[in-house]
């Protein structure tokens, strides 16, 4: 199918769905897309046990999308530009150093934490995966992605701190935790996960596979534990060099990009071409980022907050601004509209075997708990400088939803371990089956639960309230 044949497919089926749920179901709309496009796919399963035809056609039509390519390099850039714009940066001051252990530390012990409990899993079940694949899948895991939850947030008037940290957390640990799946997929060989990567002549990553393809072919007389643990001396600072690189310049990346933008939007009042200034930053922005091997995610962020709030303020008229919210809104909601079907329908991709299915239902309560360490952990280290809520705790680690970003570089990961040996091959096919479970649960159930479970806490209409929760 071409690219336009595609769209049409996705925008009418999209448009077809939420028409159901606004009609219907009444969910929260990503919810209720995602949950709309999960059935419907399972429907097509059904009936293609009796006519072959419709799976054919409905696996055609899911393969010819890249997902990862779709969303890393297509919508991703738009979703976080559009959520950064719309978030409040004296709020996000008071909560940055919460947001900035959350989105670092967090995601590192969460991505350590998740990586352990699914090697164990996958040991128990008897299916054979590498501590280091099973780390990777703990970098897909780790980001979480709040779009379908913090909507609910709002509406329920949660205390504002709260919805800072949620909303910021998510804005930031998105491009941390693409950096961290770039540098593991690195160490294991699989390439850089995030495309075009391996195309940097000094890619640490590269020097690394040449290094050791180098240290194989003459090392007879070399004893196997020495070839490790330089190998591992030299991927500890190749991820460090990485994540500097990536995250560091994405973030700098970003501020050049913003006041650019404020610069020029700042020097006419024609809300026409503001407003297309504002897409070039982030179109032809992302793909720089890209050409320039720094976090995309992360600078768009950035590029978002600075237009978001000094733009807004010091460079725009009322009526600028009003078309410009007006403007990214729509974006973001045809964005997540495609992207929560997309998620449901790729449910035709996976492998429906029984181990991968039950070691997906044991990685759900391992990815909750190791989430919940880490956000217990950093809310421990900043308690004595400041007050939290009793239940502060449980409502991030249930509010941190996963989303696109896990299934992408999922499907990333499963496209790396398909081009080594049978048994890569599997550990591909038993990860992403996992690594879909637990999204589904969490947009599915947690973005349902959410709710009722501020209302349980005394959370909901406490909106404008100082509590730093």
């Amino acid at each position: 199918m071409g690219l336009i044949d595609i769209m049409g497919v996705l925008v009418a089926l999209a448009a077809g769905l939420a028409y159901v749920n606004h009609k219907l179901l009444k969910l929260p709309t990503t919810v209720g897309l995602m949950l709309l496009a999960l059935l419907h796919a399972v429907a097509v399963l059904v009936i293609g046990r009796f006519y072959p035809p419709a799976i054919d056609a409905a696996q055609n039509l899911i393969g010819s999308i890249d997902f990862n390519q779709t969303l890393m390099h297509g919508m991703l850039g738009y979703l976080l530009f559009a959520g950064a714009l719309h978030v409040n940066l004296s709020d996000l001051k008071q909560q940055k150093l919460v947001i900035a252990l959350l989105a670092t530390i967090g995601v590192l012990v969460t991505t350590f934490l998740v990586g352990s409990f699914a090697y164990g899993i996958t040991q128990l079940l008897g299916i054979e995966v590498r501590f280091l694949h099973c780390l990777i899948f703990g970098s897909v895991i780790a980001p979480t992605d709040p779009i379908a939850v913090l909507s609910i947030v709002k509406k329920l008037g949660a205390p504002k701190s709260l919805e800072t940290k949620i909303a910021g957390e998510s804005l930031f640990n998105d491009g941390v935790g693409v950096v961290v799946f770039i540098a593991l997929m690195g160490i294991a060989g699989l390439g850089g996960g995030h495309g075009g990567h391996e195309e940097r002549s000094h890619d640490p990553h590269a020097q690394v596979s040449a290094s050791t393809d180098a240290e194989h072919q003459g090392a007879d007389t070399h004893d196997a534990d020495d070839h490790a643990e330089a190998a591992g001396e030299t991927s500890a600072l190749d991820v460090a060099e990485l994540f500097a690189l990536e995250a560091g310049g994405g973030i700098l990346f970003g501020l050049v990009l913003g006041l650019i933008a404020f610069a020029l939007i700042r020097s006419i009042d024609h809300y026409t071409t503001e407003i297309l200034l504002s897409l070039a930053v982030v179109t032809g922005g992302y793909a720089l980022a890209y050409k320039l091997h720094v976090s995309g995610p992360l600078a768009m962020v950035v590029a978002g907050l600075l237009l978001g709030n000094h733009g807004r303020a010091l460079a725009m008229s009322d009526k600028t601004r009003d078309h410009l919210d007006t403007f990214w809104e729509l974006i973001d909601e045809l964005l997540n509209a495609v992207l929560f079907v997309l998620i449901g329908l790729e449910v035709l991709v996976l492998s429906f075997e029984g181990r991968y299915l039950l070691a997906g239902a044991l990685a759900v309560p391992a990815a909750l708990l190791a989430r919940f360490i880490s956000v217990g952990g950093v809310v421990s280290m900043l308690r004595r400088k400041r007050d939290f809520s009793p239940h502060a705790v449980k409502v991030i680690t249930w509010g941190g939803l996963r989303g696109g970003i896990s299934i992408a570089m999922a499907l990333s990961l499963m496209d790396g371990l398909s081009h080594g040996t049978e048994q890569d091959t599997t550990a591909g096919n038993a990860l992403l089956t996992m690594a879909y479970v637990v999204v589904a649960f969490s947009i599915l159930v947690g973005g349902l639960t959410v709710g009722p479970l501020l209302k349980r806490y005394g959370l909901a209409g406490k909106s404008g309230s100082a509590e730093a929760h």
